[in-house]
């Protein structure tokens, strides 16, 4: 690991969740390791992790961040009109149905985003390990912070008590879409806590705990739960052999 290179937390992050067309997700999860990540990189983004949808097996998901607003504007801009993206557009867009459903986040504390050195990045060609990474999502009413605030002050002491902390505890960042040929969603009020384990039995593992955790159990959740507008969604993902985050 090199000391010169600072971790790399950005401010920004979207979470990515493609609809694919079936049996071509491996075909776009191979193109995008091996041509779109040091690439979209180079314009001023960091790709902090790629993954396999373990409940949907025509379902890509990716997180990448920036920054700040501004400077997604710049990076978007370079890489969608640059060189690299208008050679393999056409192979990556034809594996997909729908690439829109991007929530637009930030860290809900100081020190709550993923954490990443990509010089640490496999090279392309390195298996996929067997780690395995939750993202649960909360849905809220517009306006109302009681909620998310709950699971960052409340339910995230709990996790870290009774199984591994957190990578990152994210919010709905509400700024203006700055680069608005490719859509995020709006109207949303979220919190999503993205969790890494050494596989799916020690993930089981921490749910059951934590939700048997009499604080948990008897309060916070049913509390989060009053404040919710929908169940808790979680994404059960695997990462790929290049993935940051895994």
């Amino acid at each position: 690991m090199s000391r010169a290179e600072p971790v790399s937390a950005p401010p920004v992050i979207e979470l990515r969740q493609y609809t694919l067309h079936t049996g071509r997700r491996d075909e776009l999860v191979e193109l995008f390791d091996r041509e779109l990540v040091e690439t979209q990189e180079a314009t001023g983004m960091t790709i902090l992790g790629q993954f396999r949808d373990l409940d949907d097996p025509n379902r890509f998901v990716w997180l990448r961040g920036f920054s700040d607003m501004d400077t997604r504007h710049r990076a978007l801009t370079a890489f969608y009109g640059g060189p690299v993206w208008a050679e393999h557009a056409h192979r990556a867009n034809a594996t997909m149905v729908d690439s829109d459903d991007v929530l637009l986040l930030r860290p809900l504390a100081a020190g709550s985003g993923p954490a990443v050195r990509p010089s640490e990045r496999p090279p392309f060609g390195t298996p996929a390990s067997d780690r395995f990474v939750s993202a649960d999502v909360w849905s809220f009413p517009l306006g109302r912070h009681e909620g998310p605030a709950a699971i960052r002050d409340r339910l995230v002491p709990v996790l870290c008590e009774t199984g591994p902390a957190p990578l990152a505890v994210l919010g709905t960042e509400s700024a203006h879409n700055t680069f608005p040929g490719l859509p995020v969603r709006t109207g949303e009020n979220v919190a999503v806590v993205l969790t890494s384990y050494p596989d799916e039995s020690a993930h089981r593992r921490h749910v059951a705990e934590s939700r048997a955790h009499p604080v948990a159990r008897d309060e916070i959740l049913p509390a989060i739960e009053r404040e919710g507008i929908a169940p808790v969604r979680t994404l059960r993902l695997t990462p790929t052999g290049r993935s940051l985050v895994s």
